[in-house]
């Protein structure tokens, strides 16, 4: 297991106390892409915090690779490498005068050569997809929003993370900035295999990426499983004020309105077909029927 929660609470506020994560469970496999979703002040944020020692839990234990993060004997430092943590508007961190600069401090201050700071920064560059001679002087202060966003997520990547954490990242900014990062994320978890963990309130995109969703409500998992599973449970996400991806509303509305379609579709086009097909279908059985 690569990271397990056990019998977690964390109060803010002790004086006037706030629970804002009540008895949590929670495995992470390797390799796994997780979304989280829950309304705001569901404890979702705070639950990522935990994962790489930003925050300490008041109560229960974090595990990672079987180690007690929390405990004097584990080295937060090595944590955090590890187990990167992108926050919504992470171009907020930005702070050095040029882009590569800002993506090399966290190589630096991890003690690598010049030579291999360099050769992160190149590589972190061409992950988010930025050239790397057109972007390196730059001040990131004069860039897009995306490619602000982009130079952010570079940053944790340099430190090469096995774990890559994302609250709301796409917050911001517009569809071809969302539809990059979106690509970017398939990138890196399919093809360089980093476990992924993504707090999104668009439903569509947590539905198409990721392998299991999470619910939260109130400082607790309330509904966990595939999307295809999590989706299904449509009175209940509404009894906490969460909508269906898009796409399963009008999938789920046609069916009860006796077009037979799958519900378990996430993604545009092959709703479309789907729909077109069953319109197909059921004007053919219309047209096979006697008069």
């Amino acid at each position: 297991m690569l990271i397990e929660l056990k019998d977690i609470r964390h109060i803010y506020q002790l004086d006037d106390p706030v629970v804002a994560l009540d008895g949590v469970n929670l495995e992470i496999e390797r390799g796994e892409f997780l979304g989280l979703i829950g309304h705001t002040g569901s404890g979702k944020s705070t639950l990522v915090q935990l994962l790489n020692g930003l925050l300490k839990p008041s109560e229960g234990q974090v595990f990672f690779e079987g180690r007690d993060i929390n405990s004097q004997e584990v080295e937060l430092k090595e944590i955090r490498r590890r187990v990167g943590l992108v926050f919504q508007y992470p171009e907020h961190q930005l702070f050095e005068e040029t882009v590569a600069r800002d993506i090399a401090f966290g190589p630096k201050n991890a003690g690598l050569s010049e030579e291999e700071i360099e050769n992160r920064v190149r590589e972190a560059l061409e992950l988010v997809g930025l050239d790397y001679e057109s972007f390196k002087d730059r001040s990131p202060f004069n860039l897009s929003g995306g490619q602000q966003r982009r130079i952010a997520i570079a940053g944790v990547l340099a430190l090469k993370p096995e774990v890559l954490i994302l609250d709301e990242p796409m917050a911001g900014l517009d569809p071809a900035g969302r539809r990059k990062l979106l690509e970017l994320l398939i990138h890196l978890h399919r093809e360089l295999e980093i476990t992924v963990i993504l707090i999104s309130h668009r439903m569509e995109e947590i539905a198409r990426l990721a392998d299991r969703v999470l619910v939260m409500d109130r400082g607790k998992i309330v509904l966990q499983g595939r999307p295809a599973e999590v989706f299904t449970e449509r009175e209940r996400l509404k009894e906490i004020d969460l909508d269906l991806p898009v796409v399963t509303d009008i999938l789920k509305k046609l069916e009860e309105k006796g077009l037979k379609v799958r519900t378990d579709i996430f993604a545009l086009e092959e709703a479309r077909d789907e729909i077109l097909s069953a319109l197909e279908k059921q004007s053919q059985f219309r047209e096979s029927r006697p008069c």
